[in-house]
């Protein structure tokens, strides 16, 4: 059986974030606007998306 999978997309800067935003970024593996993961749909990746919620989009895969 599948896990669900989300798709997480940058969609504006991390200029003039905070530290725990930027790391938050940089550990779903993104850095730059446009960039986007795969991510496996679980409470931990939905509690990272929850701290930059105003910076990602989040898609259903």
């Amino acid at each position: 059986m599948s896990e669900k999978k989300i798709k997480i997309t940058q969609v504006r800067s991390i200029i003039g974030g905070t530290k725990k935003q930027k790391a938050t970024i940089k550990a779903l593996g993104l850095g730059r606007p446009n960039y986007h993961v795969d991510r496996q749909d679980n409470p931990c990746t939905r509690g990272q998306i929850r701290v930059v919620q105003h910076l990602v989009k989040v898609e259903e895969v």
